[in-house]
């Protein structure tokens, strides 16, 4: 049956192939020769009894169906009954076969049990789905497109030029008309499409035209053609609707999406033409205003139901290889999520059933659908933020916040609700960089609502910084965004809230804290309760300062902003702020006998509060001045000035009250000279430039009229009248005192002559070389790099620190002492020199240039090495050091007497003095190998000092000497080799010593220098394999266990690919040694230094056996 009926439709849409029915005949009258000769040849072979099967049973349903026309004039209608009526027993045939399929399921055969299941009867081979889809091309082509109204759907004439012969073909003014004839087309359809073999050749290629038929059946009005809609009656109307309801909800979303949007037409079809191309260029006629009322409310029901946003995303990205109009869809399609449509009850019903599901487009984890949906998603949400902010604060950004807003809300009494999740975070974090940094469009509500989570994220981002996390780079690209594009005030006031300046930091809330993820991120969870208070208060102090470094390290990626200028002047503003508080408080007595108890712990917790905000202040400062170059806390000349403004007001405040401290009097003393060096050319200012310093006029005034002694008057007056003429009056005494802080070594002046450079820590009293009477010096500190001495130092001495970090001048801190009656007596920091009478007061000494007499020079700087003061005696030192590492003359001649005093000082308890003594052997080394590496040799072999040749030393200065050896190693380089050898068999020797801190540390000694043998360690293999092998498997000592294997990793790792040639014969020897400790070492940092040696031999085999493919063409010149 299902053959005979097929049968019969491949008879009705066989082609032409009589050439005489075509020739010298139009197209319309070529179709009608051939519909009549097909239905004429169906006729005859059903009569003849070829068709029995079929032709019974079309007969029986022609009896059944109501509505075949019989006597119908119009032949293409006629060849469309056919047609149906042969799809109607095709249908019904196989319902029947279906029924019995299911009633009567096949026995599995069980012989051949791996034998696929029997085919269902509806199955279709290829050339009958190919006749399928031919029929059913004809049943749409003349039997239902032509009865579309004008404008609804795409007519037959755009689609291609045969199109045109069919409308033409096709008669109107015959029975049955034509609304009757839609609507039997369109019912036959639907019936036949509840079979799913016969439902996907319809729907794939005919369902815009079965939704175009319904949507005229069903929504028409009755005053258009109203002689055509005779026919069809209420209950008509009303079933197509439903079915039209009914296909909309069973056939995938984004295709129906589509065929909406065909369908409500539109000048934007006209270009792009539809299916099947466009004849002519024909422009599309506009669908009438009822059809594309219809098409929007269908649309915008598809939008609100459960995923209807991806729905509508998927119909319009769907297909898009993502080029350069996708960007443009995106930002249509995100457009029309943002509006809210008018057939919409309300807006905030539609934003609230909308905005959930445009979040969730950020969530895909498809690669180019996760692009352009995140896309649309981003441009969504910023457009809704701009022209919806109600709505957006609503729906959008308190959801997307939620998981930030609720690790500081509530407390931990449920601590099943309260707890944050792993992924709730994750997801959170991703969200908001998606659509702040990835979206880049910065709106005031948005600013805002990340300005309410900040403080959280902040805290996300510190425990971040400390372990491993992917969310470590997202979390600092949102920081930097919001403090990027937030106004000036805003983000300065959140950078002083995270450093605790404005009070308590609420991160998260209470008893909670971050905790690592199981998939790399962080969860909120409970803390665990600390009883002792002093940890408690050290887990905070610890906490905060955690956080001040964060900030800095945040601040650090931000270079090419102004904000770390910004806001290190903002808090140098603050310390100008609390040094005048500190003052006034200490002239204000509180009389807090009169106070009540409230009033009274209100008094002192405002009290405590304040220093808790001071200690802050200083602490961001310190860490700011220390973490941060110079080159990003002050990037402008503004940013300069404002500095200056700050030392100076600081100055100030120190005049009104009468302070004369040597801090006060070194930061008048560096602000002065700061200005100095501006006006006097060290940078080319503009016009602009001397308006910014216009603030610096009142401070100058200030000191113009307050300071006590004549010479600062002047100055500050002279400076302030050449600020206030843009240069034009430019007096000698603000080029003097740019020369005096400014050093210029290539403008050094002969032996004799007079430097007119002043240290940093000379009082402003000698800031002209004056002499004074009256101040008295204090003792310099050390040199940039060197570790700071054990005096300790007061709150109020930090901000000198912030001085050296001003990049105008490169001031030294030399050491000075004064006699009560005299004038203070400035030395040099490296050479020791003394102003003659009627110099100036300091010089900075040029390594290299011999300045004054030398030998005196270089015998006082040998004296002060001697001196029992430790800051002194390191200060010494390392200048001697520095003399050496820069080819000093004096310093190279007398090498022994160096030596002699290094040594010497390497048995100091200080670590200061025996650190630079380590530091200065070392750059000896590096200088004199042949010399001084005999003589440490033995210093190291032998144990005998230079002081007491037959007393040993003790532990502790041998390790030191082996500390100076292994730096030496180091230094070697590709002299290693050369140099190396001797140190070989001393570091081998002193593996036997009896000490194992000895053998360890020869050991350690060991392995940096046979790193950089290289092919040189060959010779030395079998020896260097039996002295490890034998101290991995005999010594009682866990560390020098661990040192012995340490030293297999070493030149493992030093060999890299050379290992199978340097190492070939004891290679095997040092494996099974490292797979002993692994198996039977019971130190578990010994397993743990071979694991590690395993795993760089691995990869060095690796190599060996599988060497990388290089595509390389070798050239061979013949002779």
């Amino acid at each position: 049956m299902t053959t005979a009926l097929l049968k019969s439709l491949s008879i009705l849409t066989k082609p032409i192939r009589d050439s005489h029915l075509s020739d010298g005949l139009s197209t319309q009258t070529t179709l009608l020769s051939a519909l009549q000769t097909n239905l004429s040849e169906l006729r005859e072979r059903m009569s003849a009894g070829e068709l029995e099967e079929a032709h019974l049973m079309l007969e029986e349903t022609r009896r059944e169906i109501t509505w075949v026309c019989s006597d119908t004039d119009d032949l293409t209608w006629g060849f469309v009954q056919e047609c149906l009526l042969l799809l109607f027993c095709l249908a019904r045939h196989f319902t029947r076969l279906l029924e019995d399929f299911h009633q009567n399921p096949a026995a599995p055969n069980l012989r051949t049990p791996e034998a696929a299941p029997p085919l269902p009867p509806d199955v279709l081979s290829v050339a009958q789905q190919k006749t399928l889809g031919t029929v059913l091309q004809f049943v749409v082509t003349l039997g239902l497109c032509p009865y579309l109204a004008p404008g609804v759907g795409v007519a037959l004439g755009l689609r291609s030029a045969f199109g045109a012969a069919v409308e033409e073909a096709v008669r109107h003014d015959v029975a049955p008309v034509g609304e009757r004839r839609l609507l039997i087309t369109t019912n036959v359809l639907l019936d036949v499409s509840t079979l799913s073999s016969l439902a996907t050749p319809v729907f794939t290629r005919h369902l815009g035209d079965i939704m175009a038929a319904l949507c005229q059946l069903a929504y028409r009005p009755e005053g258009e053609s109203t002689k055509s809609n005779k026919g069809l009656t209420v209950e008509e109307r009303k079933s197509c609707k439903e079915a039209l309801h009914n296909l909309l909800g069973k056939v995938y979303q984004p295709i129906v999406i589509k065929e909406l949007l065909v369908l409500q037409g539109g000048p934007k079809q006209a270009s792009s033409g539809s299916r099947g191309g466009s004849a002519g260029g024909k422009a599309l006629i506009q669908a009438p205003p009822w059809l594309r009322r219809l098409c929007g409310q269908l649309l915008s029901e598809r939008l609100m139901q459960p995923h209807g946003v991806q729905a509508v995303v998927r119909a319009i990205l769907e297909g898009t290889g993502g080029g350069d109009s996708d960007w443009r869809k995106c930002d249509a399609v995100a457009k029309i999520l943002a509006s809210c449509p008018q057939q919409s009850l309300s807006a905030e019903s539609y934003y609230s059933q909308v905005c959930p599901q445009i979040l969730e487009l950020l969530h895909f984890k498809d690669k180019l659908t996760a692009q352009q949906f995140q896309r649309v998603a981003t441009r969504a949400v910023l457009t809704m933020v701009q022209e919806r902010p109600e709505f957006a604060q609503r729906f959008l950004l308190l959801p997307l916040l939620s998981p930030l807003h609720r690790c500081t809300e509530g407390t931990g009494n449920d601590l099943s609700q309260d707890a944050v999740q792993e992924w709730e975070l994750t997801r959170c974090i991703e969200d908001i960089y998606k659509i702040c940094v990835v979206g880049n469009n910065p709106s005031e509500v948005l600013l805002k609502a990340l300005d309410d989570a900040f403080s959280t994220l902040f805290s996300l981002f510190c425990f971040t910084k400390q372990n491993v996390s992917h969310l470590r780079i997202p979390c600092q690209e949102i920081l930097i965004w919001c403090l990027s594009h937030s106004k000036r005030s805003v983000a300065l006031s959140l950078l002083k809230r995270l450093c605790g300046l404005l009070g308590e930091v609420d991160g998260v809330r209470h008893d909670f804290q971050f905790s690592p993820g199981s998939e790399g991120g962080a969860r909120l969870t409970v803390r665990e309760p600390i009883s002792d208070e002093d940890d408690v208060l050290f887990e905070k102090v610890s906490g905060d300062q955690w956080r001040v470094q964060c900030l800095v390290q945040l601040l650090e990626e931000m270079k090419d902003s102004d904000m770390p200028g910004e806001f290190f002047l903002l808090l140098l503003q603050d310390l100008t702020a609390l040094a005048a508080e500190k003052e006034d408080r200490v002239e204000e007595v509180v009389d807090t006998s009169s106070m009540t108890l409230l009033e009274l712990e209100q008094h002192l917790l405002g009290r405590e509060i304040g220093h808790g905000q001071r200690l802050a202040l200083l602490q961001t400062l310190a860490i700011m001045c220390e973490g941060l170059p110079h080159t990003a806390l002050l990037r402008k000349p503004t940013q300069v000035v404002g500095f200056i403004v700050s030392m100076l007001k600081r100055a100030c405040v120190g005049l009104e009250h009468g302070i004369d401290s040597p801090v006060e009097s070194q930061t008048l003393s560096m602000g002065m000279g700061l200005v100095a060096t501006l006006l006097s050319g060290a940078a080319e200012l503009s016009a602009d430039d001397y308006l910014s310093m216009a603030t610096l006029l009142p401070p100058l005034e200030q000191i113009s009229q307050q300071h006590p002694e004549t010479v600062i008057q002047e100055l500050a007056s002279d400076l302030r009248a050449t600020i206030a003429t843009h240069g034009a009056y430019h007096p000698k005494t603000v080029s003097r005192t740019d020369c005096q802080h400014n050093p210029d070594p290539s403008t050094s002046q002969p032996t004799g002559q007079s430097s007119n450079t002043l240290p940093a820590n000379i009082p402003s009293s000698r800031l002209l070389s004056i002499p004074q009477t009256s101040p008295t010096s204090r003792r310099g500190d050390a040199s940039p790099g060197q570790p700071p001495s054990t005096h300790s130092y007061s709150s109020e001495d930090t901000p000198r620190t912030l001085v050296s970090q001003v990049p105008t001048s490169s001031v030294s801190r030399p050491k000075h002492t004064t006699d009560p009656g005299e004038a203070p007596k400035v030395k040099d920091s490296c050479h020791g020199t003394e102003p003659k009478p009627g110099q100036s007061a300091g010089r900075i000494a040029n390594p290299g240039i011999s300045e004054g007499p030398p030998s005196k020079a270089f015998t006082e700087c040998l004296l002060e090495a001697c001196d029992p003061d430790v800051p002194s005696k390191s200060v010494a030192l390392r200048s001697l050091t520095r003399s050496v590492r820069d080819g000093d003359k004096e310093a190279l001649q007398n090498k022994d007497k160096l030596l002699t005093l290094f040594l010497e000082n390497l048995e100091h308890e200080d670590s200061f003095v025996y650190l630079s003594a380590i530091q200065g052997l070392a750059v000896l080394a590096d200088t004199f190998p042949e010399q001084i590496l005999q003589r440490l040799l033995g210093e190291y072999q032998t144990g005998a000092t230079v002081c007491s040749p037959k007393r040993q030393h003790s532990l502790e200065t041998c390790l030191k000497v082996g500390e100076v050896l292994m730096r030496a190693s180091r230094a070697m380089g590709d002299l290693a080799p050369h140099y190396g050898r001797p140190l070989i068999g001393v570091f081998l020797n002193g593996t036997r010593d009896k000490r194992s801190s000895v053998r360890a540390s020869s050991l350690s000694n060991l392995g940096e220098l046979c790193q950089r043998l290289n092919f040189s360690l060959g010779p030395l293999a079998q020896e260097l394999s039996t002295c490890l092998t034998a101290l991995i498997k005999t010594d009682r000592e866990a560390e020098v266990r661990r040192a012995a294997v340490h030293v297999i990793a070493l030149v493992l790792r030093g060999l890299s690919d050379k290992t199978t040639q340097v190492l070939g014969d004891v290679l095997l020897e040092l494996y099974r040694a490292l797979k002993w400790v692994v198996r039977s070492d019971p130190d578990d940092v010994a397993v743990l230094h071979a694991q590690l040696a395993l795993e760089e031999l691995d990869v060095v085999m690796r190599r060996f056996i599988f060497p990388q493919q290089k595509l390389e063409k070798k050239i061979v010149v013949l002779p």
